[in-house]
């Protein structure tokens, strides 16, 4: 994570599938997003950029990764609140995976640095919130991504044409407090979809 600010939201053009979650159909071609469950949380004529919200950095944790950017010196490592020790480190996608992106609640906000998204979600990607959520006064919920999936105007359109994903309304309790491996199939559920009775054939989904 970098002290900047959080990627611009696509300027221009109508919002399409802003605060949508997109799950990923077995006609994904790019084994990237196997399965995948992605926030969105910028869409536009001109792209669209979301969380991956399923794929854990399972050799990641979130007080070690806080000592790492010294937000926090080694010593005081143990100190760090519980909140801070239950935050989840993903995968959040393949762009800018050295950086990290805080998808949280709406109860914390920093001016010109947290874009609102949707349904109480916020994103932040500058070191102040992990400095906030290290002294207890950070967001009530949320993640931790390292990386973001990103797609040019127009592309992630041709892929939800292609069969390549369904869109479903978001969930905070999804995206916060779900266990990880079962967000994929949950969302599904929630379109009334058995994830048992998927076709890889498209069309059939």
């Amino acid at each position: 994570m970098t002290a900047t600010d959080t990627p611009n939201a696509p300027a221009g053009g109508p919002r399409f599938l802003d605060g949508q979650m997109l799950i990923a159909m077995p006609t994904m071609r790019d084994e990237q997003f196997a399965r995948a469950l992605v926030y969105v949380c910028a869409h536009s004529a001109e792209g669209a950029m979301g969380i991956v919200v399923n794929q854990p950095a399972s050799h990641l944790d979130f007080g070690d990764l806080l000592v790492q950017l010294d937000v926090v010196p080694a010593a005081e490592r143990i100190l760090l609140p519980k909140s801070a020790g239950a935050i989840k480190v993903l995968k959040g996608g393949p762009v800018e995976t050295g950086r990290g992106f805080v998808l949280h609640s709406a109860d914390y906000f920093i001016e010109n640095s947290t874009l609102p998204i949707d349904d109480g979600i916020c994103l932040t990607a500058t070191l102040d919130i992990l400095k906030a959520i290290a002294g207890g006064t950070g967001p009530q919920s949320a993640v931790l991504a390292l990386g973001y999936a990103g797609w040019a105007p127009g592309q992630l359109e041709s892929e939800i044409q292609a069969n390549g994903w369904l869109n479903c309304p978001a969930d905070p309790d999804l995206i916060f407090r779900s266990a990880i491996e079962s967000r994929y199939d949950a969302a599904l559920r929630s379109l009334g979809i058995d994830p048992g009775m998927l076709s890889s054939e498209a069309g059939h989904a």
